[in-house]
């Protein structure tokens, strides 16, 4: 096990400077560069722009050295803790994103919990009263959670939670709250708006979510072994809970590598119509202008995420399923 950790994060070295030259260069494909769409929205607004300080600008961010140098210089930065300069803010990246970490950090936790607790005990339900017509009815409402789009159900959650709770719905707090620091009132007024979209964001990975466990605990409860169990006087629960549900979960547990690069993220559709304080909007601009440290870095963060949680799902396979190897080869 130690010796596949090993070689595995030696492998992930080569893989994330891969990834990171592939996210800057496809960030510097696009024709023109953060300071040529600066000019732009200026002259697009009536506003003279001066050439000496364009060109102050252009040497002061880096413009003018080669795209190869701007790409060791910015992967240098971010092996010391220096994501880069936004350009679209005038701040550091890390100040920049800032607040919007931690709550979009709350947001995916909250909305992952909701998504467990309440797929779960229906998947399970529903794989052990199969063709029942509770079956039907949860299976027709997990359809329905998987046909709507989530930033339709927001446009829909917006109206009645106004009509209904009297909440005004739109940031993840109410506006006087906006631009405080953290306080008691503050973490209420979040505490309130949270739900919304954490159902919002919860809802489609929930339906997903019922409808793969109750597929693979029907596979694993038709399997000879669980007839054995059975036959041997084994409790029913018991004989669900030790082993079928066990090997049902490989899904769940294979999901990990990308539950972490989702709780930075956010889901950025509901974010932009939500009018959330999360990172995703804020990726959304950034690469709308080109705002080349922000965008590159989040990706790269991302990036780094994934790689992180698709080991950690592997070897939490290897621990659950016994019938998975990390070794390869065949085993007599």
């Amino acid at each position: 096990m130690f010796a596949y950790i090993v070689r595995r994060f030696l492998i992930m070295i080569p893989t994330l400077l891969i990834i990171s030259a592939l996210i800057f260069f496809i960030i510097e494909l696009p024709p023109g560069d953060y300071l040529e769409t600066y000019i732009a929205e200026l002259k697009q607004q009536g506003e003279k722009v001066d050439p000496s300080q364009i060109e102050f600008l252009r040497q002061e961010y880096g413009f003018d050295k080669p795209v190869v140098l701007r790409y060791f210089h910015w992967l240098g930065g971010m092996l010391v803790g220096d994501f880069g300069y936004s350009f679209e803010y005038q701040l550091p990246v890390t100040d920049v994103v800032g607040e919007r970490l931690w709550l979009t950090v709350l947001l995916s936790f909250v909305t992952i919990i909701f998504t467990w607790i309440v797929a779960f005990p229906i998947g399970i339900y529903s794989a052990t009263h199969q063709y029942s017509w509770s079956d039907y009815g949860l299976t027709f409402v997990g359809l329905l959670g998987l046909a709507i789009p989530n930033f339709l159900l927001a446009l829909v959650m917006l109206y009645l939670a106004n009509i209904w709770f009297g909440t005004s719905v739109g940031h993840l707090m109410a506006p006087e709250y906006l631009d405080k620091s953290m306080s008691w009132g503050k973490f209420k007024s979040i505490m309130e708006h949270l739900w919304i979209p954490v159902v919002v964001i919860g809802t489609s990975g929930t339906a997903a979510m019922i409808r793969r466990l109750r597929a693979n605990l029907l596979d694993e409860l038709q399997k000879q072994y669980v007839v054995t169990a059975k036959a041997k006087g084994l409790k029913p629960f018991k004989a669900l809970v030790k082993y079928p549900l066990r090997m049902a979960l490989n899904f769940f547990i294979s999901d990990i590598g990308s539950i972490l690069p989702s709780i930075i993220s956010g889901a950025e559709i509901v974010a932009v119509v939500l009018s959330l304080e999360t990172t995703g909007p804020l990726l959304l601009d950034a690469l709308a202008s080109q705002d080349m440290y922000l965008a590159g870095s989040f990706l790269m963060f991302l990036a780094t995420l994934t790689v992180i949680g698709v080991l950690v799902s592997d070897i939490a396979l290897a621990i659950l399923d016994p019938r998975i190897r990390l070794a390869g080869g065949a085993t007599k």
